[in-house]
């Protein structure tokens, strides 16, 4: 019988919370845009889904 892969399922889970988390960040960002802002706007960095999804690695 197989073991199951618990580090490929804390993976999994932390891909999906962090995918959450952009989705989140997106949304209050829009939210924002309709907003006058006081101060300097900073670029976001990119999150590691979108450096994974860009590179295609693991």
């Amino acid at each position: 019988m197989a073991r199951p892969n618990y580090g490929f399922d804390k993976r999994q889970r932390e891909i999906k919370k962090n995918q959450k988390q952009e989705e989140k960040r997106l949304k209050k960002l829009a939210a924002r845009e309709g907003q006058p802002e006081d101060g300097v706007t900073e670029a976001a960095p990119a999150s590691t889904a979108e450096v994974i999804k860009e590179t295609g690695g693991e």
